[in-house]
C-alpha cells in the first residue's frame, strides 16, 4: 500500500477476487482468515458490497459474487448471453423445446438468455428476464443441487408442473465457471421429459461452461 491508495477499497476488491475464485462462496470467518483482518472489518466490507449488489449472502451466510458485478460493465451481460447462444440454439433445435441459460440473482433464478425452436408448431413461451424462486423449476433446482453437492447421478434435474401447469423441464448446472452460478435447461409442454433430453441438456451445459471460461 502507498499513500495514494485506499486500504478499504483494496480490501473490498480483494474480497471480490476471493469470492470470484470459489464456486461455493466463503463465510465471514474464511474471508477474515484469508484477508488477515478481523470479522468486524469483513462484515462492514460485505455490507457495503451488498448495497451495490456486488456481493450476496445465501441463507447459510456464505458470501458469493452478486450479479451487480455483471452490471458494472454494460457489455458483460450481453457477452455472457452471446457466448451461450450457439449451444442454446443447437439445444432448442435438436430437442424442439425452449432452451435457456439461467443465473442466480439473490434468492431467485434469472433467465438471461432464451432460444425458442423454429420448427415446432407450439412451445413454451419463456423470456429473458423471467424470474422464479431457486427452489422451484428445473433451472433453480439444478443450481441448488450443485451448490449443495447433491447433484443427481445423471448430472441433470427433471421437474414437472412446478412453474407452469402441463410443462416439464430439464436442467444441468454450469460447472467450473468461476464467479457464476447458473444452469442450462429446456422447458416443454409434455407429461414427462423424454429420455434423451437430460443427457442432451447436460452436454449443452458443458458447452456453455466451456464458452464462459
Amino acid at each position: 500500500m502507498t499513500a495514494e491508495t485506499s486500504q478499504t477499497l483494496d480490501r473490498g476488491l480483494r474480497v471480490l477476487k476471493l469470492l470470484a475464485d470459489t464456486d461455493h462462496g466463503l463465510t465471514v470467518t474464511e474471508l477474515s482468515n484469508k484477508l488477515g483482518v478481523n470479522r468486524t472489518v469483513v462484515y462492514r466490507l460485505l455490507a457495503t458490497l451488498e448495497q451495490h449488489a456486488l456481493v450476496r449472502r445465501d441463507l447459510g451466510g456464505r458470501a458469493r459474487v452478486g450479479l451487480g458485478v455483471l452490471r458494472l460493465g454494460r457489455q458483460v451481460h450481453p457477452l455472457v448471453r452471446e457466448a451461450a447462444l450457439p449451444a442454446l440454439r443447437s439445444l432448442a433445435e435438436d430437442i424442439g423445446a425452449t432452451a435457456h441459460l439461467t443465473l442466480v440473482d439473490g434468492s431467485e433464478a434469472l433467465a438471461v438468455a432464451v432460444v425458442e425452436p423454429t420448427w415446432t408448431e407450439y412451445h413454451v413461451a419463456y423470456r429473458a428476464g423471467f424470474r422464479h424462486p431457486l427452489d422451484r423449476g428445473a433451472a433453480g433446482r439444478a443450481i441448488l443441487a450443485a451448490r449443495q453437492g447433491l447433484a443427481p447421478e445423471p448430472g441433470y434435474t427433471l421437474t414437472h408442473g412446478e412453474l407452469e401447469a402441463g410443462a416439464c423441464g430439464a436442467a444441468a448446472p454450469l460447472v467450473g465457471v468461476s464467479g457464476l452460478e447458473g444452469s442450462v435447461g429446456v422447458v416443454m409442454l409434455s407429461d414427462s421429459v423424454p429420455e434423451r433430453v437430460g443427457p442432451r441438456v447436460l452436454d449443452a451445459a458443458r458447452e456453455v461452461a466451456d464458452a464462459l471460461r
